[in-house]
């Protein structure tokens, strides 16, 4: 038998410091993370049901784990993941990564943050975690995640993600929350690209955004260097049309002091939405490092919601992560991992066309099927 988790699990995650002390250290810390990450990929979601995985699959686990002392028990897990330092666990994490998979050049990365709505513990007075996540859309993987620190909010957070990214020749795509200066400054440093949705939090940047679509539709856009792009979906009996519009070589016209890094285009889409007989319009304005390119625009704005419909709604349907009530010290954060390499793992496992939830279904009775997704760890 191929045992994959001895290869590759312990090489990307030997260098996490264990901070137990001497006395506790009954159980080896890989052997914990191995047997946490396999029961997660198997749908376990607390630490107790980590400890019955572990139990029921302990002679398997022996194949390729020392276990010195047995399957470790839930006080064990839930004491070690509070205690392993967040930061070396997502370097680690991002380690893995890089082994697996190479972000090709117009990869789109969508960057979205999420809370985890258990994860507050109202006796000590902290509120819920929020993480944020960056999502290769056309690989369909987690490419590394940041909380968010308390008293703070995602623009703190997002720069710190993107710096430990390679985002070299990709595109960025993030909602009207990182349409900040220094998160643009950012992505470009790292050679990447931009598209960042525009509201009225940049209300000087909005208005002359607003003011210069304006100008340009009702001169027929003379004078001015445009594309634009049209979509029209009927399903389910809503009809959808989404007009894109892009203009360029308009940077003294919005931004003269040039604050925001390579500003080269701003972009508009205007939604039509038609059900039951009601019509809604609805406007949204982008900033962005393209040249002009409407098309492109409307296939990277659609692409940003996957990591809304392909991973937020997998880690609350899948997963429960919602649900979680894992509150103590590092562990809401490292758990939080454990899911994203699970989401990564299941999602390039291709044998079976199966959703998420079946394909956990299947590891945890099948150990030569979980064999075949550790592999893609």
């Amino acid at each position: 038998m191929k045992l994959p988790p001895k290869i590759t699990i312990a090489d990307h995650f030997k260098d996490l410091e264990d901070k137990r002390v001497e006395r506790t250290k009954k159980h080896k810390l890989i052997d914990i993370v191995t047997i946490a990450i396999c029961a997660v990929i198997c749908g376990a979601d607390s630490w107790v049901l980590m400890e019955a995985y572990g139990k029921i699959k302990q002679e398997w686990l022996k194949e390729f784990l020392e276990l010195p002392n047995g399957i470790p028990s839930h006080d064990t897990f839930a004491r070690g993941f509070a205690i392993i330092e967040p930061q070396q666990f997502q370097n680690s994490f991002l380690n893995w990564i890089k082994s697996i998979n190479k972000i090709t050049s117009g990869e789109v990365i969508a960057i979205d943050g999420k809370t985890l709505r258990h994860s507050y513990d109202k006796g000590k007075d902290k509120g819920a975690i929020h993480m944020v996540s960056a999502w290769a859309t056309n690989n369909r993987l987690v490419l590394g995640q940041c909380k968010v620190e308390e008293k703070s909010n995602e623009i703190t957070a997002i720069p710190e993600l993107i710096k430990v990214l390679d985002i070299a020749g990709c595109l960025v795509t993030i909602d009207a929350m990182g349409c900040q200066k220094e998160i643009v400054k950012a992505i470009v440093e790292k050679s990447g690209e931009y598209i960042i949705s525009l509201k009225k939090n940049q209300s000087k940047l909005h208005n002359n955004v607003e003011e210069i679509f304006k100008t340009a539709i009702a001169k027929g856009f003379e004078g001015f260097k445009y594309s634009e792009f049209h979509t029209n979906e009927d399903k389910h009996g809503r009809e959808e049309i989404r007009h894109y519009l892009m203009l360029s070589d308009i940077e003294e016209k919005i931004d003269p002091d040039k604050k925001w890094v390579n500003l080269q285009s701003v972009g508009m889409v205007e939604y039509i939405r038609k059900v039951n007989g009601k019509t809604k319009v609805e406007t949204r304005y982008y900033i962005s490092s393209l040249t002009n390119d409407a098309k492109l625009l409307g296939e990277s704005v659609r692409s940003h919601w996957g990591i809304e419909n392909s991973l937020h709604w997998i880690l609350d349907v899948a997963f429960r992560e919602d649900d979680c009530r894992i509150r103590k010290d590092n562990a809401p954060q490292n758990f939080a991992v454990l899911r994203h390499i699970a989401v990564n793992a299941l999602g390039k496992e291709k044998s079976k066309k199966l959703g998420i939830k079946s394909k956990q279904f299947c590891a945890a009775l099948d150990n030569e099927y979980l064999n075949m997704i550790l592999e893609c760890i």
